[in-house]
């Protein structure tokens, strides 16, 4: 859940002397390329959020939803035992190990997304320790595991709804399903997604056929994938950064969140569900747990007092109170779209395995044409088509620049040929979509040739001693993954496959005269199975094709077999002492 951008972090009813240098204590240990400011307070390096992360809130998977502040210990998770009581387990422990316990079905969550994302983007390098510490600051690890067998929440968590008082502007993007409310925005479940994010973001992670962002093992491995996106290495301290930042656009988040990180990587361990701690002090100032509106109801959110500011006084009796005018919402830019314009893309071309060259490029305008900034738009790849955006996303989220003009992440062609769509569409509000029509060209060669130079030769009912390898190439370039097919033709200029000759042999032994479905090697070969002939002699043409139209026509020759000579019988006139020579 999300805060203000330069806002002091609040201890809740805890904040002294003590807790500040608590937080200088925690900036100094457990941030790696972090220093302390003179107010105690933790600043990172680098801090600042990607193109997709920028100061818009409805950018963010919270939309900057009021999130918990409360600090790790800053000793050990596992010290020595010290005369404070669990009531969860029953046994003494320290508030290091109390705070330390994360509920058994919410880590497993968490380990199973990082085992999912090692798999599904390995570049990533998603610790689950992160999960967690997010887990942590935005829901108080679902309420202290507050969940049933299936990992989802027993009551939604949900967060204040975002109608810009006191909080970040977002209008209802589902109609209230997610989060009950049909005017405005919250953030659901235990990782806090508001609607607008879970649409593209959500995942199912326990593989029960659903969506759910108050299922903790769907939300867990959402939120993995959301901080994988552009290609993220959380490995880096840069790109951690910003990946923790796009999930809430605040130095103070970013702060807390590494604070826990480094926490729970020192050691955890497994509490029953229902029993974990649940944090006090909130962003907003608001001790309370996060409110759970009923569904279909708007429940108006606490604007607690700000700093210099005072509950006004009750008016005296006998003076009618003026009632208070209902504000009104200063439009956003959202609301102000009127149509999205391409903004100079042309039809996009790849060969199937290579990046795309060009970026598509979107321009929000209003009636009048004029460009809008900030603006959410999001791009969603449609079609039978295994090609993503970089980092193997099929949706991205980009806020239109001050141009009003959104770039989508760079395409990645996949390995299957064909058209497909990417279509454009303004989040928050209803807009005509504006599609691009893509296409995947299958990996060509323009030339083939034989990579040994001797002749191909066998007797007949015999077999080549010599398998016939060839290499691809295209405009010069090595020609891999090009499919190709070799056909044993009965001339040079027609198709007709000959019918007798040299013969392959399929997997049961039984002849074949065509191979399809072959592939070049990364380095362009391919090298045919062995070919065995017949009892006919005579040349005979193989002739092996690709895409792209490259064609090589190779001779093979057949012999008869060598026919035995018997040796001379010596006549029986001839005479014995013929061939004698003379005595000397």
């Amino acid at each position: 859940m999300a805060a203000y951008i330069g806002r002091r972090l609040r201890k809740g009813a805890a904040t002294t002397a003590v807790a500040a240098l608590a937080v200088a204590a925690l900036s100094a240990s457990q941030a790696p390329g972090a220093t302390v400011d003179d107010q105690g307070r933790r600043t990172a390096g680098d801090s600042q959020p990607t193109s997709e992360a920028t100061a818009d809130d409805s950018a963010s998977a919270t939309g900057n939803s009021p999130y918990y502040t409360d600090l790790p210990p800053l000793h050990s998770p596992n010290p020595s035992p010290s005369p404070g009581q669990s009531s969860a387990i029953g046994t003494p422990v320290s508030i290091g190990e109390a705070e330390a316990g994360i509920p058994a079905t919410v880590l497993d969550a968490y380990k199973k997304a990082e085992a999912a994302l090692a798999t599904a983007k390995p570049g990533c390098n998603l610790p689950w320790q992160l999960l967690a510490a997010i887990g942590k600051v935005e829901s108080g690890q679902a309420r202290g595991g507050q969940v049933d067998a299936n990992g989802t929440t027993t009551s939604p968590i949900l967060g204040p709804q975002l109608d810009g008082n006191g909080f970040a502007l977002i209008r209802d993007t589902d109609n209230g399903a997610y989060d009950g409310n049909s005017s405005y925005d919250s953030a659901v479940g235990p990782m806090q997604f508001i609607p607008s994010t879970w649409a593209w973001a959500g995942r199912d992670g326990n593989a029960d056929g659903k969506e759910d962002p108050n299922n903790v093992y769907d939300a867990a491995l959402a939120a993995g994938h959301y901080l994988c996106r552009f290609g993220w290495d959380l490995s880096t301290q840069a790109d951690l950064n910003r990946a923790i930042l796009s999930y809430n656009h605040s130095t103070d988040y970013l702060n807390l969140v590494l604070s826990w990180l480094e926490y729970y990587r020192k050691g955890t361990h497994e509490v029953p569900d229902g029993t974990g701690t649940v944090p006090v002090g909130r962003s907003d100032g608001n001790p309370r747990a996060i409110p759970n509106p009923s569904p279909g109801r708007t429940t108006p959110s606490p604007v607690p007092n700000r700093p210099g500011t005072s509950t006004p006084p009750p008016a005296k009796p006998g003076k009618p109170t003026a009632p208070t005018p209902t504000p009104v919402p200063t439009p956003t830019p959202t609301d102000t779209v009127d149509h999205l314009e391409n903004a100079g893309t042309a039809r996009l071309t790849a060969t199937a395995g290579d990046a795309f060259t060009q970026r598509i490029s979107t321009r929000a305008e209003t009636a009048a044409g004029k460009a809008v900034g900030k603006v959410r738009i999001r791009f969603t790849i449609v079609g039978d088509t295994d090609s993503t955006f970089a980092g193997g996303e099929n949706v991205a989220t980009v806020v239109t620049d001050s141009t009003g003009v959104a770039v989508a992440p760079a395409l990645e062609a996949g390995e299957k040929a064909g058209d497909f769509t990417v279509r454009a569409v303004v989040v928050g509000r209803t807009v005509s979509a504006l599609d691009y029509a893509v296409t995947v060209t299958a990996r060509a060669a323009d030339t083939l040739a034989r990579t040994a130079t001797t002749a191909l030769t066998c007797v007949a009912g015999g077999e080549f001693a010599e398998q016939v390898e060839v290499k691809a190439t295209y405009d010069g370039a090595v020609a891999d993954g090009v499919a190709a097919t070799a056909t044993l033709v009965a001339s040079a200029d027609g198709a007709t496959v000959n019918d007798k000759g040299p013969y392959f042999k399929d997997a049961d032994g039984k002849t074949v005269r065509t191979l399809t479905g072959l592939e070049t090697d990364a380095n362009g070969l391919l090298k045919l199975p062995k070919l065995y002939a017949d009892d006919t002699a005579g040349t005979f043409l193989l002739r092996v094709t690709t895409t792209g139209g490259a064609t090589l026509t190779v001779e093979l020759t057949v012999t008869q077999p060598l026919i035995p000579i018997e040796s001379a019988t010596p006549s029986e006139s001839a005479d014995p002492s013929a061939s004698a020579s003379p005595s000397a």
